[in-house]
Order: C-alpha cells, then structure tokens, then sequence
C-alpha cells in the first residue's frame, strides 16, 4: 500500500476526471465483460487453522478465484541456517513433513468450492539461499529458485490457474538491493528462472511478470522503485524504452500489478510518469506496448490487477470513511472494467489487519472490520457493486454488476431514497450472463442509490450498500 506523501495534495484538484466520461458508449463496447475476481485472505487462508469458513465467505460473495503467495522460507528446510541442506529441491517430497499443509488446504479447498487459485511463488528466501547478507532478501539465488519453482510446479501443477513470480519485488523490503535498481535486474534472473523451472515440470498455466507496488519513493534500502522504471531495468530498456543493451524478450503471458491509490480516490493521478495507479492504468497498457515494439515483451500482453484494496478508517492517517471505501473500491473496479486489457479485478483484504499504532504495512483495506468481525458496507458493495456518475441537468450514468452471477442472467432491483422518506423502488434492471448492467437515469441533491438482489438458487435477498452520485 503505498504511503501518501503531502507534496501530492494539490493534485486532486488538477486530476478531478469527471466519471461521466469513464462511462461513455465507447469505453463500454471495449470493456472486459469476462473480468475475473481474486480475494487475498493470507490471515484466514495461511494463517487460522482452517482456510474453510473465509473460503465459504469467498465462494458466498461470488468471486472467482483466490490468491495465495508460496513464500520459500515457510516451506524450505533450515530456512535460518546459512548454509544449504543436502535435499531434492525440485521434489515437493523431499521438503520437510507438513511444509506444504497451508498450502494444501488453501488450494484444496478453494477448488472443492470451485474456486480458481491464482499463485505468487515469492521470498524471503532461506537465509542459506541469499549469500551476500544471508537475510532472505539480498541477492537471492536464482538457480536455487527455480529449483523450488519445480516443486511447488510438481505439487500444484494442475491445480493453478495463473501463477506470477515474486510479490512486490519493486519494494526494497521484499528484495534487495535498491541502489542503483539492481532488484530489477536480480528480478529478471529469478523470473526467468522460475519460469524454465515451472516449464520444466510440464506446467502450461499462464505465468505473469510484474506483481508490481505502484508508487516510487526516495526512502533508503526500504524504498520503492517507481514501477515503470523498474520495469525498463528488467527488459534491458533505457528511458525511451529502447534496447540498451543485448537482452532477449522475456517469456511471459500477462503482467501482473497492484495499482493502490491514496486516499483522493481512484481518479487521483501520480504526478510521477513511471507510476501506476487505478486511474492511470493506461500507462502500464502503453509501456507494455512500447516494450513489445522494442523486442522485450510479447505483443498486447494481458494486465491482471491482481492486489487492490481502499485503506479505511480506522486507520486516520491514510484511509477513507467506510462508506467511501465501498463507492471508491466499486469505482475503481469499474476503471480496470473499461480497459478491454485487464483481465482480472482483486480484492485485498477479507479482514482488516489487527490495528498496531505506528506500524507500517498495516492494511484496514478488507471487506470486515477487525474489531468485532463486522461487515463494512464494502462487503455489501463488493457483492453488488454499484457506481453512479453524476451528469448534466441531473442525470446520470449507473453500472453495477451482480457478482454471482456466473453466467445466469437475471434481474434486480434499483431503489432510492431522498432526503425524506425511506427507500424505494425505482426500476428493475435486466442484466446479462457476465453479470454487468448500464443505464442512464436521474438524479436529485442528498439522493442515495443502492440495489437489491434475490439469488435465484437459494431465494436469499441482498442489499448493495448505499451510494450516492459522484
């Protein structure tokens, strides 16, 4: 989640893009009707004891897929000592009794619920995997990577439907070192080697380059490389994203990001070039399409937005109201929606983080509220996701989509309320196997919108949370 930096405040009011526009006939006829969902749930997924009651969460609200990061040193043997232990590391067998157990039941029970896996295989290292410093990050063997690539290839081949390579590996707390972007070209080793070691074991899913953070800062050692910049390092291209040295094209189908926006909301653009937000994913497009032209990428490379959430209160310093968590978070979805490229839409978190003062990589970004296990209206909005765009003359532009749907088509209700009286009914709207709905309609000062659901397999009626025009 990247930290909000007080030079940027002004910009809102330069970047105030109206959402009428990102609603136009022309943006809908090249949208990603078939956009999929992952939810990250690392706490209740890893980490419980059971993955089973958040996995019934996540099947419940209609996502498609989950997604898990395989960190190597939870699974590698004498991940504290420095140095290597005699094993098979391309045999899932020869790790140590239980390694993979959290795994197994994550993925297991995803796929028993119908659910999709979505996998990151990513550090720390062992720290007998990391020669320079032996602390996990710095300079992680690529040939030793690939070998545990192998394995997890052998234990989950047929189980994962997309897999990606090193979480975040643009942020020097998870890869190192920063200085002068040498991560960016230890990152291209261990992709490229992580990528022949999944190959070699005959897994034929997609695998994706990038799982990108997306704002750069200055920070020493614990900072973050702007994305595209970063990105140029790993492909060998100079800042005209030209060739700028003899490197061959990186094998990959799709490029995987984390397009996080501060508190301004998904319209807020970085005023840094080689960042990547929600509302500026355009740019990842063209800087893929530049690479591809340059020799370094395959061409028209798929985008998996594959880490996004809205940070809400209570955290004060960098989060939203909970209402505006939900219409952000619905807003932001529609944006990766009208690209024709993206490919996947994510949720992160289910839970918000246990609240730790002063602690940095803290998330309040999920779906419940960690004190008291309580639904946020983004709960209800994720299921049903609803934006108004505020027009002319009181219209206004409505997209919603019915996530559980899963190729039924069906209909639902639209209701109001104004300022006085409670809510009513307003149409009913037909909606399609994809599960996505557009009209136009009009509006009023102080008047909420929302929508009502009745989910024809079990009769259960939902309400999306309440919303207002933007």
């Amino acid at each position: 989640m990247p930290k909000e930096d007080a030079h940027v405040r002004h910009r809102i009011l330069l970047v105030a893009v109206s959402l009428i526009a990102l609603l136009l006939p022309a943006a809908l006829a090249d949208a990603s009707s078939r956009q999929f969902t992952t939810v990250e749930a690392p706490s209740e997924l890893l980490y419980s004891g059971s993955p089973n009651a958040a996995l019934d969460t996540i099947k419940d609200l209609g996502a498609t897929a989950i997604r898990v990061q395989l960190i190597w040193s939870q699974v590698a043997p004498d991940p504290d000592a420095t140095r290597a232990p005699s094993f098979n590391q391309t045999d899932p067998n020869a790790y140590p009794a239980g390694a993979w157990a959290r795994w197994d039941a994550a993925i297991d029970g995803a796929r028993a619920r119908g659910l999709k896996v979505y996998l990151t295989i990513t550090g720390p290292a062992p720290r007998w995997a990391t020669a320079a410093k032996r602390d996990g990050l710095t300079k992680p063997d690529a040939e030793a990577f690939s070998k545990f690539a192998s394995a997890a290839g052998r234990r989950y081949g047929s189980k994962v439907s997309w897999w990606s390579i090193w979480n975040e590996p643009n942020l020097g707390k998870l890869l190192k070192p920063i200085k002068g972007l040498q991560s960016a070209t230890i990152y291209r080793q261990l992709y490229l080697q992580a990528y022949s070691g999944l190959r070699s074991v005959g897994v034929h899913a997609p695998i994706l380059l990038g799982e990108l953070a997306p704002i750069g800062n200055t920070f020493r050692d614990q900072g973050t490389i702007h994305p595209l910049q970063f990105l140029r390092k790993v492909l060998c291209l100079d800042s005209r994203w030209h060739k700028s040295r003899k490197c061959g094209k990186v094998p990959t189908q799709g490029f995987a990001m984390h397009p996080y926006t501060p508190r301004f909301g998904p319209t807020f653009q970085p005023q840094n070039r080689d960042d990547v937000t929600i509302g500026v994913l355009s740019r990842l497009v063209k800087a893929l399409d530049r690479a591809a032209k340059a020799g370094a990428l395959p061409r028209r490379l798929p985008v998996y937005v594959s880490e996004f959430g809205v940070q809400s209160y209570p955290d004060t310093q960098f989060g939203v109201r909970l209402a505006t968590q939900s219409d952000f978070r619905s807003i932001g979805e529609r944006m990766a929606w009208a690209n024709p490229r993206v490919k996947s839409f994510s949720q992160y978190l289910l839970r918000d983080d246990p609240p730790t003062p002063g602690a940095h990589g803290k998330f309040e970004s999920g779906l419940f509220l960690y004190k008291g296990d309580v639904p946020k209206p983004a709960y209800y909005g994720f299921r049903l996701p609803l934006v108004v765009a505020k027009g002319k003359h009181g219209h206004a532009a409505l997209w919603g989509f019915v996530r559980p749907a899963h190729g039924r088509a069906g209909s639902l209700e639209i209701q109001v309320k104004d300022r006085r009286g409670g809510w009513k009914k307003l149409a009913t709207q037909r909606y399609g196997g994809s599960g996505y709905w557009k009209r136009g309609a009009t509006t009023k000062p102080g008047r909420q919108w929302r929508v009502v659901w009745t989910d024809p397999s079990t009769g259960t009626q939902w309400a999306g949370s309440a919303t207002v025009a933007r």
